[in-house]
């Protein structure tokens, strides 16, 4: 008992760490309109904010690969949430020091990137080193913290906006700084396994030479493309193709859809023991393809909705299943088949709502059209499942 109560602080800490993850994601996008009217930046300089998160974040994922088992899970990950930490204060007031207030924002961003890079690439292996039962049922809840913090994130800035007023935004960044800042002490403290021992690990070039891993990568690809695909285009599509007002659509969007989410993998972790996570997969990819099309073919502004939300519960287990598909399948594959998980996830996380605004772009700003062709991405989903399952027959 004491050897279980000791790695659920390691767990808590984890939660938290996905929770950072969220800050450093979502809470700069809040800002956009605010930097804008402030520090006078062009639209077109707001836009490579985001580019240059996700940029940063896949080198990191990259870069891990090689560097992580050499240094150790503590002292990354707790430097993980130090950077975490200094990156949103310097968010705060770097921009009002230097000269151009648009490079202070993109280096605090840069900052709190990696830090985001190397909780993605470091947290799932600490959980899939702790002694417990049922991995899949921890994964699962593990990411359901991701979305709990994204939801958190939109809703307590706007109650906090609404309250003290746009103007305060700095003192939110400093009080959002504090959660990776509180759990850099969970993580100096909690018991931390290494997932496979120093020699024991499959080297990078034996599992690039796996068949079944670049199932796993393409699994991997779509998970990341089919979540993001609806998650950043959801508050757009709300308001430009559904009609609906813009406030409703921030709540009813990325915030349903990631409350959706989060309840799928909750549900998921629940039934994980009962049910084999395969047929899980399966299922809740079918439900992407169906609400995709739903959302893209629909008329009505209310099935519209229905879809994108439901989108977020159908997504909900693709990334965390495909991580502990992939730990059963190749189990010494070690920090560095984590880390090429995370970077195909980054990556199609990165390609899909490019591909939907440029699918758009080209059918004249219908929204609608480039979501159907992203429907894409949970059909190569089921196909690569099912491709698995034959493999491994």
């Amino acid at each position: 008992m004491t050897i279980q109560a000791n790695y659920r602080k390691t767990l808590r800490a984890c939660y938290l760490g996905y929770v950072t993850q969220a800050i450093c994601a979502n809470y700069a996008p809040l800002l956009f309109v605010m930097f804008q009217k402030t520090y006078h930046i062009s639209l077109a300089e707001i836009a490579l904010i985001p580019s240059v998160f996700f940029l940063t974040q896949l080198l990191v994922d990259l870069a891990a690969a090689e560097f992580v088992d050499r240094i150790g899970y503590r002292t990354c990950v707790v430097a993980a949430h130090l950077l975490s930490a200094v990156g949103l204060g310097m968010l705060a007031f770097l921009p009002d020091l230097l000269p151009v207030p648009f490079l202070g924002i993109l280096i605090s961003v840069m900052v709190y990137a990696v830090s985001s890079g190397l909780i993605e690439v470091l947290v799932s292996p600490i959980v899939e080193a702790c002694p417990f039962e049922n991995k899949e049922s921890r994964m699962s809840l593990l990411h359901s913290f991701y979305c709990w913090g994204m939801v958190a994130v939109v809703l307590g800035s706007t109650l906090f906006f609404a309250v003290f007023g746009l103007e305060n935004w700095r003192i939110l960044t400093l009080l959002w700084a504090l959660v990776p800042f509180y759990n850099l002490f969970n993580f100096l403290t909690c018991p931390i396994e290494r997932l496979v021992e120093d020699g024991e690990g499959m080297r990078i070039g034996e599992f690039l030479r796996l068949p079944v891993f670049w199932l796993l990568i393409l699994l991997m690809a779509c998970s990341g493309a089919a979540e993001t695909s609806m998650a950043q285009w959801a508050s757009t599509f709300a308001e430009a193709a559904m009609g609906v007002p813009k406030t409703i659509g921030d709540l009813a969007g990325p915030c349903l859809f990631a409350a959706l989410m989060g309840t799928s993998r909750v549900l998921c972790a629940r039934v994980s023991r009962k049910v084999d996570l395969r047929k899980l997969m399966l299922a809740c990819g079918l439900l992407g393809v169906g609400c995709y099309l739903l959302a893209s073919l629909s008329v009505s502004p209310f099935w519209g909705m229905a879809g994108c939300a439901l989108c977020g519960f159908s997504v909900g287990i693709m990334w965390p299943g495909t991580i502990s598909l992939s730990s059963q399948t190749c189990p010494t594959g070690g920090t560095a088949m984590f880390a090429f998980l995370a970077l195909a996830g980054d990556l199609g996380g990165t390609v899909g709502p490019l591909s939907v605004g440029f699918v758009s772009g080209l059918a004249g700003n219908d929204l609608k059209k480039g979501l159907f062709v992203a429907t894409v991405f949970p059909i190569a989903f089921v196909l690569g499942l099912a491709a698995l399952r034959k493999k491994r027959r």
